[in-house]
């Protein structure tokens, strides 16, 4: 049998009002030469249910499951089952541009010394029942990527955004069992440390899906693994400056995502405590993140997520 160019891996848990919709935009890809697994990892929902019923009509659809183990060995699980030259994660409810592969593969074909990919991800918000896309949209680093760029602000914001060689991701060991946050950074950081070359694709090919519940939300656990993370790199970063920029993140990400403003305002305090001056660096970001604390309540929560999305 002919190995696909793409194994397209979706680790799913509880994911079965989004899920059929993220599986939808693979198959309506304009580059066709994939296979798609899907990782159920213990849903208590109809999770598998859909993902089966999908494979029924579509033989390039494989369906496994796992007791519930976290994203990570989903993943990773995948990724083992996999046969494509290359891996492209996608998590169960985002989606991809009709061109995500296509523009990818095209990238690939151009640099052959290229072992992984990223393009740029547009926040999306859920209205009556359509998903809809926001104004904010993610940055392409210029030339290979740096740690500090996948460190701190981490420019590839999601593993929705991520195509890489499924033998370089062998080679670095996967994804790490045990990590429920800021796996995905461990991954990158790993991989770029080695000298490995990670570049960016200046065109939006991922919809990310803003919730202020769930995993990708629970920012203080986020802080609290990326912190652990990037003191294994401390050799090579500064800290101090790094903090200060991750905290920025979280806390345009908790405005985006519509949560209490109490979290956003530590994340503020949390991140000028640490560096002020890397905090409010990089044009308006840090004065508008700055702003939108202490307006507080006085700036509605529909306001905050348009104004951040």
């Amino acid at each position: 049998m002919t190995k696909p160019i793409f194994s397209v891996v979706i680790a799913a848990h509880n994911a079965e009002s989004t899920i059929g919709l993220t599986i939808d935009s693979v198959l309506s890809q304009s580059e066709q030469d994939f296979e798609l697994i899907v990782v159920d990892d213990g849903s208590e929902d109809r999770t598998l249910r859909v993902a089966l019923e999908k494979a029924d009509a579509d033989p390039r659809i494989k369906v496994t499951s796992q007791c519930n183990q976290g994203v990570s060995a989903a993943r990773n699980l995948g990724a083992a089952l996999a046969r494509g030259h290359y891996l492209a994660f996608l998590d169960a409810d985002d989606v991809w541009h009709i061109d995500k592969l296509a523009m990818h593969r095209a990238a690939h074909e151009a640099d052959p010394a290229l072992e992984a990919s990223y393009a740029r991800i547009v926040f999306c918000t859920e209205e009556e029942g359509e998903l809809k896309a926001g104004r904010t949209r993610s940055s392409v680093q210029e030339g290979p990527c740096q740690l500090e760029d996948v460190l701190i602000e981490n420019v590839v914001c999601t593993m929705s955004n991520l195509v890489i060689e499924r033998q370089s991701f062998l080679e670095i060991g996967g994804f790490k069992r045990t990590m429920r946050h800021a796996e995905d950074q461990d991954l990158l950081a790993r991989f770029v440390g080695e000298g490995r070359r990670l570049c960016g694709i200046p065109e939006t090919l991922v919809g990310y899906r803003m919730s202020a519940d769930g995993l990708s939300c629970d920012f203080i656990a986020m802080l609290t693994a990326w912190k652990e993370l990037v003191g294994r790199w401390s050799d090579r970063i500064d800290m101090r400056r790094a903090e200060a920029l991750y905290c920025r993140y979280l806390a345009r990400r908790t405005l985006r995502s519509g949560t209490t403003m109490a979290v956003t305002r530590e994340f503020v305090r949390r991140g000028l405590t640490s560096d002020h001056k890397a905090f409010l660096s990089g044009g308006t970001r840090g004065l508008m993140t700055v702003g939108a604390a202490i307006a507080g309540n006085a700036l509605p929560a529909r306001a905050r997520t348009v104004i951040f999305s």
